[in-house]
């Protein structure tokens, strides 16, 4: 299943494919959980302590395994106390799951549902967090949609949004545009799924919003050498050749669910 959206920035989409098809998340739920801490009026600069114990889902405690974890810097501080808002960074900057479920627990559940209702996704959830298993094995799951994760970015505060411009994995839609591109964007994968959502901001034409979300064969669940993250790099390519065209199209392509 590939899904694609895509959109001049702040309007309605001119390019649509499985828009409503719903897709495991992964790493891209971070966004959700991003927004919903800046919203909470919490101080993010406050120290908050960097633990791997956390409450499941679905009861009981869980923890994440390093083994996992794409970020090895929270890791270093387990133990020590560390600015709420270097977490929240970490989180989206190098995909952090131990920052995303420290950030997850200050910032709550309700609150990231919050953030998806606000932004109109009808479809994507975010559950539980990332490796709670127990909650996995009682159905509980995180689930995003392409036009869901394209609203989602252009209901981010300026403030938000600047810090997926630091994005260290620039792979998949990057990967399709040429160096040096402005881009504000998460990607995620595992095995079986690769997705990648971002705002693009070309030189020579007007913003717009790209979300692909694939679920299939094709992901290998390589960091840089996987199929389907060459896949999403076609597909930007070829939206980012287009780019001149996208303010005066009407939407097309067959949207389904």
């Amino acid at each position: 299943m590939l899904s694609l959206v895509v959109a001049p920035y702040g309007r309605p989409p001119v390019i649509e494919r499985n828009a409503d098809a719903v897709h495991y998340a992964a790493s891209t739920m971070k966004v959700a959980v991003l927004a919903a801490l800046h919203r909470s009026g919490t101080d993010l600069d406050r120290p908050v302590p960097v633990v791997n114990r956390f409450a499941s889902a679905a009861g009981g405690t869980y923890a994440n395994d390093p083994a996992e974890d794409s970020d090895p810097l929270p890791w270093r501080r387990l133990g020590e106390t560390v600015p709420l808002r270097w977490l929240a960074e970490r989180m989206v900057t190098h995909s952090s799951n131990l920052a995303t479920n420290l950030c997850l627990a200050e910032a709550g559940y309700a609150a990231v549902a919050e953030v998806w209702r606000r932004a109109g996704a009808t479809r994507s959830t975010v559950t539980r967090g990332i490796e709670d298993h127990r909650a996995r094995a009682a159905g509980l799951q995180n689930h995003v949609t392409a036009r869901d994760l394209s609203a989602l970015l252009v209901s981010l505060e300026p403030e938000v949004l600047a810090l997926l411009e630091h994005n260290a994995h620039a792979v998949d839609l990057a990967a399709g545009l040429p160096p040096g591109t402005r881009l504000a964007g998460k990607n995620g994968w595992i095995t079986g799924l690769r997705h990648s959502a971002a705002v693009v901001h070309p030189p020579d034409a007007p913003p717009y919003t790209i979300a692909v979300c694939y679920t299939g064969p094709l992901g290998s669940g390589d960091d840089v050498e996987d199929p389907a993250a060459r896949l999403l790099a076609r597909v930007s390519a070829g939206v980012w050749e287009r780019r001149h065209e996208l303010g005066g199209r009407r939407g097309s392509g067959g949207r389904s669910g």
